[in-house]
């Protein structure tokens, strides 16, 4: 990977650590649906904005048509829905731990591919996956563990918001496994940047309703506004760019390696800026999930120091 790439890479992992960092800030003020429904909206103008620039017009509005249901299977399976509950998560989780959780789509979309489409799964990530899974169980519990001073009932119910949260942030990312697998299956030969331009037309359409009906009452703030367009434009319709950008000059899997780098923008800013704590069990079990990873993917091939040791490059 060139220099260039490479920086490109990190900014597109500020980008997606950054929007865990907006969603904690302006979820409170729109809820869950309204915001995810803004969020897709604007990505999903700017998209279309550029794939009418950069496309035949034509041709990208005949192949929108005729994919038009594959698309929004698509939006709804990758944006409406693993949006919406990072977004319910974040309502309890930090935006640091919530980045992590993200990480482990990977291993959701290798144990999809092996169960859906028979892609196989060898023991070492087999071994992978349930290392990062036990990572995710380090980083919950110490996430939503019951304070000592607090009471039996409060306790209780800090505990039963977390498991939800942590549940519903595990069920985002394998959201975002089932979505890949449909993508291949069903889209395979469409461009990417079609495909990402037609589903986040598709979860807007999806999502307008639902934000239509439970808009907030109270007026939001202009600090969650200005998180909003952040989300749309620069985690959603410049990311989106940048990491098709990154297929098509440097691979798929070479652009995959910014699930690793994610985490660290995510921990970071809401460190910086939303002051959440940050303990070496917390790392700890970032560390096990993104080695879990590594390893479940296949971008580890074997142990450290054999012979099969070395990286995908």
């Amino acid at each position: 990977m060139s220099p260039v790439n490479l920086l490109q890479l990190i900014v597109l992992a500020a980008l997606w650590g950054g929007s865990f960092l907006f969603i904690r800030v302006a979820v409170p003020d729109f809820g869950v649906a309204p915001l995810m429904a803004l969020r897709v909206g604007i990505g999903a103008a700017f998209l279309v904005v550029v794939l009418l620039t950069t496309r035949p017009i034509r041709q990208s509005i005949t192949t929108l048509r005729r994919r038009a249901w594959p698309l929004i299977a698509v939006g709804v399976l990758n944006s409406a829905i693993p949006f919406c509950l990072f977004a319910y998560a974040e309502l309890t989780l930090s935006a640091g731990v919530t980045s992590v959780i993200n990480a482990t789509s990977p291993l959701w979309a290798a144990l999809v591919a092996f169960v859906w489409l028979k892609d196989r799964l060898t023991t070492l990530r087999s071994i992978g996956m349930a290392i990062g899974f036990a990572g995710v169980m380090i980083l919950v519990w110490n996430q939503i563990a019951p304070s000592s001073t607090a009471n039996a009932a409060n306790a209780q119910a800090a505990l039963l918001h977390g498991l939800l949260a942590a549940a519903a942030a595990l069920a985002a990312a394998a959201f975002y496994g089932v979505a890949g697998s449909f993508t291949k299956k069903y889209l395979t030969g469409v461009d990417s940047l079609t495909v990402a331009t037609g589903s986040m037309l598709g979860a807007t359409l999806v999502l307008a309703p639902i934000a239509f009906a439970t808009w907030p009452v109270a007026p939001v703030s202009t600090t969650a506004w200005q998180a909003v367009l952040a989300l749309g434009i620069g985690c959603t319709g410049v990311a989106y760019l940048l990491y098709f950008h990154l297929i098509a000059v440097a691979g798929p899997t070479r652009a995959m390696t910014v699930t690793f780098v994610i985490p660290i923008f995510g921990i970071l800013l809401g460190a910086v800026f939303l002051h959440e704590s940050v303990s070496a069990t917390m790392i700890g079990g970032c560390a096990v999930i993104l080695a879990g990873t590594a390893l479940a993917t296949g971008m580890v091939k074997g142990w450290p120091g054999s012979k099969r040791g070395a990286a995908v490059r």
